[in-house]
């Protein structure tokens, strides 16, 4: 499917995908925030763990090196990055806000809050 798609969506959805898992995360993990300050949170987990790709110590190097520790740090700071990581927070917010404006499905998905 890649192949049909521009190289600029090829480039960000993972990391658009990446800004909305943190964003769904911390939304599950602390429900009872509002949705502005569940974003302002991912956002800022996603810029603060961008901004460390500019640390280049032996130690958190030796992280990266681990299969795991590359794809949660990351290897090199993109400005590109930040922007899908708006992009993607930005898109999961609002999907939820769509989502507590309609009834079925507020019913579903919000029955607990």
């Amino acid at each position: 499917m890649a192949v049909y798609l521009p190289d600029f969506i090829n480039l960000g959805l993972g990391d658009t995908l990446w800004a909305v898992m943190v964003y769904l995360l911390f939304a599950t993990a602390f429900c009872r925030w509002s949705i502005v300050r569940t974003a302002l949170v991912a956002l800022a987990f996603c810029y603060l763990i961008e901004i460390s790709q500019l640390y280049h110590a032996p130690w958190i190097d030796a992280i990266r090196a681990n299969r795991l520790g590359g794809l949660v740090l990351g290897f090199g700071f993109l400005w590109s990055d930040i922007i899908a990581y708006t992009l993607g927070v930005g898109s999961a917010v609002l999907f939820e806000s769509f989502a507590h404006r309609v009834p079925l499905l507020r019913n579903h998905l919000y029955k607990d809050r």
